[in-house]
């Protein structure tokens, strides 16, 4: 084991060791599986680049002599890297996957480096509120700041299992909805024509069905939906989201005539003034109504406008994470998929 990693031994080391140190990047791992050994070189050569900065540690835990403290985290595949800041989870990288690693732990150290140990910054949960381009604790661009106590969780989402009915073929893969890039329509080109769109629009109507199931039970507190609709007076340009309906803990997708016949969890009417300069929505949720979720469903009902078409750019899930399940079967998985 490397001097720059601690091998975690009892629970009491591990709750003392992220308790007390601002960063802890920690590697749940088994000696059974094949993506953890495959890794866990590139693991520690990221613990040596940040051996410099006393505020980051590294750590692997073994899940087979450590299932009390993997069943706490809700680890049920491997390798699972856990970034806790303060004691609490901030981020979560399931699969071997080593360039997202590298740019959670790159950006940590820089933060740290350069005197920020406090994490992303917090607003208020109203609609529209936040700033543009706020970052993220995950590293990720986000278009609305944080509320208070609370992390981006969107990396909850499994990425096996989520689908989206009715979106049109032309326009971008589920996935880019979910990606910790900032939107191209964002940037000084914006070219709408491009072949690998990082958007999503509608096919036949105004109207999409988003299913996301998480790897663990979360709690969802706000949610932030950015659409960036072209600027013209285009009549087929596509609308901003309007009318929103959201269902919880569905074992699978809904149909269309099965949404509109089913009393959603929360309802939410958007409008003009909810959206922010980066196009932004920051939707704070009934939050007694959203503890224990194992999926959402967005249903987009209708756009806000005339049109025939509602767009999507990024979704950003925010609450809480990590509650403690049953430690089931562990999974041994490789890279995420299109990685």
């Amino acid at each position: 084991m490397s001097a720059s990693i601690t091998q975690i031994e009892s629970k009491a080391q591990f709750d003392s060791l992220i308790k007390e140190t601002a960063i802890v990047v920690c590697d749940f791992y088994a000696d059974w599986c094949g993506p953890c050994k495959a890794i866990a070189p590139f693991f520690q050569k990221l613990s040596e680049t940040a051996a410099g900065v006393p505020s980051v540690r590294f750590i692997k835990v073994d899940t087979e002599a450590n299932r009390d403290i993997a069943a706490t985290y809700s680890v049920t595949a491997l390798p699972t890297f856990i970034v806790f800041q303060n004691g609490k989870v901030l981020e979560r990288i399931q699969g071997a996957d080593p360039r997202k690693l590298q740019q959670v732990v790159v950006r940590l150290a820089g933060h740290l480096l350069s005197g920020n140990s406090d994490g992303a910054s917090a607003s208020g949960s109203g609609s529209g509120s936040g700033n543009g381009n706020a970052g993220g604790a995950n590293g990720s661009w986000r278009g609305a700041e944080l509320p208070r106590g609370y992390t981006d969780i969107t990396s909850q989402i499994e990425p096996k299992g989520y689908e989206l009915l009715n979106a049109d073929d032309n326009s971008g893969p589920v996935k880019v909805l979910f990606d910790g890039a900032k939107p191209s329509a964002l940037g000084e080109k914006k070219n709408e024509d491009a072949k690998d769109k990082d958007w999503v629009e509608s096919g036949q109507d105004d109207q999409l069905l988003l299913f996301m199931p998480f790897q663990s039970m979360v709690k969802l507190h706000t949610l932030q939906l950015t659409s960036l609709p072209p600027k013209d007076d285009d009549d087929d340009a596509p609308m901003r989201p309007g009318k929103i309906h959201l269902y919880t803990n569905k074992p699978h997708n809904l149909d269309f005539s099965e949404a509109d016949d089913t009393p959603p969890t929360q309802a939410i009417e958007l409008t003009e003034k909810d959206w922010n300069a980066d196009g932004t929505a920051n939707i704070g949720l009934r939050f007694v109504k959203f503890q224990n979720i194992t999926s959402l469903i967005i249903y987009v009902v209708s756009g806000e406008g005339e049109g025939d078409k509602v767009r999507l750019d990024r979704v950003r899930l925010v609450g809480d994470s990590g509650e403690k399940r049953e430690m089931g079967k562990l999974e041994k998985i490789g890279d995420e998929p299109g990685e």
